[in-house]
């Protein structure tokens, strides 16, 4: 694993499942350390993730303050309560999706909000395994009594999102962003709705160049982002197209890639004096 000097390095984005948090969706002390020396040494930390920003917050608590929450795949982005950024999905569209998904009941659709997530009542089973990404949710009788402004429309299908979800929404995709974003997620959200839009509006708020930017990701819904850095990391468990599209590579999420990483950005930043 050749990972080059990151002493330039200003702004670390990192995507959350399969990234920072390891396969039991837990983050490390190792991280926490790293986060530490990081913000002591005047580098900034973004998280970037599909999840939503409660989840986001309550995952990474202890430093939810000091660092940007790039949620709904950079569709809503937040810094110290403050809105840094907002996509919502165009509420003219919202109808031609939700009578698509009528059709293909076997595939659970979560409406995303900027304060909690809705989802069908009836289906216990899926409940219970959706409040470990979103752990503000409402469930309602039909996803049209949501009357929130919808930032996304997370799909979810326990067989695939490549085989079972994409190929019966891709034709969505001449008005809408349709993103694979998990192996078993895709989500349909505003065109400019994606992590890479989020980290611009980061970069341009804190005068940071993309030359000066480092983003880590695994699957499909981190290459925007990843095309925002010159130092683009694919996680040893990424995806053979981030691995295509990043620069460089790093050990898995279950063998500390992040950390290694991070650890790495310290150490050059420390030796250059």
């Amino acid at each position: 694993m050749l990972i080059p000097n990151l002493s330039q390095v200003k702004l670390v984005v990192s995507d959350m499942d399969g990234t920072l948090l390891n396969s039991h969706h837990q983050v490390s002390e190792r991280f926490y350390a790293a986060f530490e020396q990081l913000q002591s040494l005047g580098v900034t930390f973004v998280a970037a993730s599909g999840r939503q920003y409660d989840s986001i917050y309550h995952k990474l608590y202890r430093i939810a303050d000091q660092i940007y929450i790039a949620a709904e795949n950079g569709g809503y982005t937040v810094f110290r309560d403050r809105e840094i950024h907002r996509s919502d999905f165009p509420e003219h569209l919202l109808v031609r999706p939700l009578k698509l998904l009528e059709e293909r009941p076997e595939i659970h659709p979560v409406l995303c909000t900027k304060d909690k997530a809705y989802i069908k009542s009836g289906y216990p089973a899926f409940e219970s395994f959706v409040v470990q990404y979103y752990s503000a949710y409402q469930t309602v009788d039909q996803l049209s009594d949501c009357t929130d402004p919808v930032l996304k429309i997370a799909l979810y299908h326990p067989d695939g999102s490549e085989a079972h979800i994409y190929p019966y929404v891709q034709e969505l995709s001449d008005e809408l962003k349709v993103k694979i974003s998990g192996p078993n997620w895709v989500d349909l959200s505003h065109k400019d709705a994606h992590k890479g839009t989020a980290v611009a509006k980061i970069q341009s708020l804190l005068g940071i160049d993309p030359s000066q930017t480092l983003c880590l990701g695994d699957y499909l819904n981190d290459l925007e982002m990843l095309d925002r850095g010159h130092y683009s990391f694919a996680m040893g468990n990424a995806h053979p197209s981030v691995v295509e599209a990043a620069r460089f590579r790093t050990k898995s999420n279950d063998e500390w890639g992040v950390e290694l990483v991070l650890e790495k950005i310290i150490q050059d930043i420390q030796a250059q004096g």
